[in-house]
């Protein structure tokens, strides 16, 4: 099966019109300085900083298994063209499209804001997920540092955590992160959803490499961290065809479980992705959406708990036996005890009662 690559390093250049704006702007190629034919200037991602009302989020899905979700930022550098958190950015007043990707929101006040929310007296203590949507360990985080301080308040305050992520920097965090481990307040996720870097540059342009996410879980599993790898999303005609590789990758690395998710397109991300495969795979494009449908009753999009997140129908069924397969012969599943909420303790700087 023959592709073309494209040449951007972007997931999507396309503009998505904002439903949550009254106008919305176009390119006029009449004035574009672009020849044409030439590859356009990959325009240099934009860090925004905001200041937010609030952090933790409330999850109440059947299908997801966190109870809380924290963002540090919005919008994601890495430019995964299925992303499902990219219709959440017009909320924001930015495209889901290109500006998901180049217009990257940094909360600069998380930790102060998180502080007040877990001193509060209705607050619940329950393991919090890094992140909902958007990748706390993406570039962004290298200059601002927002994650690593919130995972040393963390450690601080003896609060469980759950990370997921697709970016190798989570070794730099090893020291905070091991500390955790050793009070049972940290789970953590490696997002792999390729075998090879030649499926991974056109899925994921930005995220770090599959050998050095690899390379992370053997870190992370050296320091008997547990370390999930969750194989999100499978495409079909894309990457099922890398499913047995990459359990006997992670497996080999020392992951401790897997698990997978099939793709679904909702809202602007059904454009994005259409684009992009015609971008990309434009010799079998009708036949992934044609696999994606039959997947979800005939939608690209799937809303129905239960079903939306292993899809049904023959595609689906063949990539359950598939992964099923590859678990029984690379990767055992281990089980571990809940993670520890009794250890919750905010600082005397922070007691409950200064918020009320």
């Amino acid at each position: 099966m023959s592709s073309r690559h494209k040449k951007s390093s972007r997931g999507s250049e396309l503009h998505v019109p904002n439903r949550y704006l009254s106008k919305n702007y176009v390119q006029d190629q009449q004035l574009s300085q672009v020849p044409a034919g030439a590859e356009p200037d990959i325009e240099a991602t934009k860090y925004l900083e905001v200041k937010a009302k609030s952090m933790i989020n409330q999850v109440n899905s059947p299908d997801l298994f966190m109870d809380y979700s924290l963002n540090p930022y919005q919008g994601c550098e890495h430019g995964c063209a299925y992303c499902y958190a990219r219709p959440t950015h017009p909320y924001w007043g930015y495209s889901a499209g290109d500006e998901f990707e180049t217009r990257v929101l940094v909360k600069t006040n998380a930790v102060e804001v998180l502080k007040k929310e877990l001193c509060a007296r209705s607050y619940q203590v329950k393991p919090i997920m890094l992140s909902g949507n958007t990748d706390c360990y993406q570039p962004a985080e290298k200059k601002f540092q927002l994650t690593r301080r919130i995972l040393q308040l963390m450690l601080d305050w003896r609060h469980p955590v759950m990370i997921i992520t697709k970016n190798a920097l989570i070794k730099r965090d090893l020291d905070i992160l091991e500390e955790l481990n050793n009070w049972n307040l940290v789970r953590i996720a490696i997002s792999l959803t390729a075998a090879s870097d030649q499926t991974r540059r056109l899925m994921e342009p930005r995220a770090s490499s599959i050998g050095t996410r690899l390379d992370a879980i053997q870190h992370l599993s050296q320091k008997n961290i547990p370390v999930h790898a969750m194989m999100a999303p499978i495409i079909p005609s894309i990457n099922d065809h890398e499913i047995f590789d990459m359990v006997r990758l992670a497996g080999e690395a020392g992951a401790s479980s897997a698990s997978w998710q099939i793709v679904r397109l909702n809202g602007e991300v059904q454009t994005v992705f259409e684009n992009w495969l015609l971008s990309n795979y434009p010799d079998r494009t009708d036949r992934v959406l044609n696999q994606i449908r039959s997947c979800h009753g005939g939608q690209l999009n799937d809303s129905r708990f239960g079903t939306r997140m292993k899809g049904e129908g023959l595609n689906a069924s063949l990539i359950s036996q598939q992964f099923k397969l590859a678990l029984n012969r690379f990767l055992p599943k281990k089980e571990f005890p809940p993670l520890r909420t009794d250890l919750f303790r905010p600082s005397k700087s922070g007691m409950r009662e200064l918020f009320d």
